[in-house]
């Protein structure tokens, strides 16, 4: 799909659900002897630099998202509903009649041309293709209109949770669904962006804080692609490592059965820089009933506290450290208690990049 810049050319305050980092380490290790050591495997012989640099993100859906259906009023005072019943929430409008259709702007383009009573409507309902056919209502000013809410991008603030010798990145440790469906967001490419973090807004209990970054989303500020946005978190490509990763110090990624309750570190960059904040290890969960939740964890850190009270929307993403290692990544805050969260096992996360 053709990136259309027009659209990037803009300063967007965004809040997003996933940051974090950590102090950077002292040691360079060039990424041509890191190549040499990485092993293609998940246990803890695999060596990962450790992110928590905050990322702008800007991700492009593989076809137009249907978010809902609506009535349309006609020039005569009365409604109907073409889509209804026929269309359902979460699918992606990828055609109609003989022309493909891969964005918003081309769907409407194709409506505005459009002079036919009934058109054949091509649609990926999970992994199934199916077609409908529709019949478009005219509105009010006598255009042709199918009643269908509908969305092809989403934009937002994240952070990277580690980098492997092929420049390939993790990052959030949870998928990016859609807000009005749920649903996980099936993506045909993404980019990423230089950003910088320019608030905080304090958790409290019961009420979730959040981080705010400025995010220009131009060609010069284009740090590498995405290429997947999985349950366990958003995958791609680093083109400009350097700028995003300072000090590149390797760690070894521990397997599940390696971590234990007890000190660990968080990694992210909530005081404008990358600095590693204490938290204890409560409660592992081997074989948890959501893929992200197997680590829970509880902030002690007196400064993380004092900056963020504990986790907040952002640091999504925000590598977990123990003993050397990196276990995990931070993925949910518990609502009712925001120095408590969730965290998912780097090896689940390293098993998505693999696929």
């Amino acid at each position: 799909m053709t990136v259309r810049w027009y659209r990037r050319m803009l300063i967007i305050l965004l809040v997003f659900a996933v940051t974090v980092g950590g102090s950077y380490c002292f040691l360079q290790i060039k990424r041509e002897e890191l190549k040499k050591e990485v092993s293609a495997g998940t246990g803890s012989e695999n060596l990962l630099i450790p992110g928590g640099m905050p990322i702008g993100i800007y991700m492009e859906t593989d076809g137009v998202m249907v978010l809902g259906t609506d009535e349309i009023k006609s020039s005569d005072g009365s409604s109907t509903s073409p889509a209804k019943h026929l269309v359902k929430d979460g699918d992606y409008i990828v055609g109609i009649d003989e022309e493909e259709v891969e964005n918003k702007q081309e769907l409407i383009e194709v409506m505005q041309n459009m002079s036919k009573k009934t058109v054949i409507l091509h649609l990926r309902r999970k992994m199934e293709y199916i077609d409908v056919k529709i019949h478009p209502a005219k509105d009010e000013e006598g255009k042709y209109k199918l009643g269908i809410w509908v969305r092809d991008n989403v934009q937002g603030l994240g952070t990277i949770t580690f980098l492997n010798a092929n420049s390939e990145f993790g990052a959030l440790g949870h998928g990016i669904h859609d807000v009005d469906t749920s649903e996980l967001l099936e993506i045909s490419e993404g980019t990423l962006y230089e950003t910088s973090i320019q608030n905080i807004k304090k958790g409290q209990n019961g009420s979730p804080g959040g981080m705010e970054g400025i995010i220009v989303y131009n060609h010069y500020n284009v740090l590498g692609s995405i290429t997947s946005n999985t349950e366990t978190g958003i995958y791609g490509k680093i083109d400009r490592v350097d700028k995003v990763f300072k000090k590149q110090e390797a760690y070894p990624a521990a397997s599940k059965e390696e971590i234990k309750t007890g000190k660990a570190y968080i990694r992210c960059a909530v005081s404008g820089e990358v600095k590693d904040y204490e938290i204890q290890i409560t409660k592992i969960d081997l074989h948890p009933g959501e893929v992200n939740k197997g680590i829970e964890i509880r902030v002690t850190d007196e400064e993380l506290l004092r900056i963020t009270g504990g986790i907040v929307q952002g640091m999504s993403g925000s590598p977990i450290l123990q003993d050397g290692k990196i276990v995990g990544a931070v993925t949910h805050v518990f609502v009712q208690d925001s120095t408590k969260g969730y965290g998912i096992f780097i090896e689940n996360m390293l098993e998505n990049l693999d696929e």
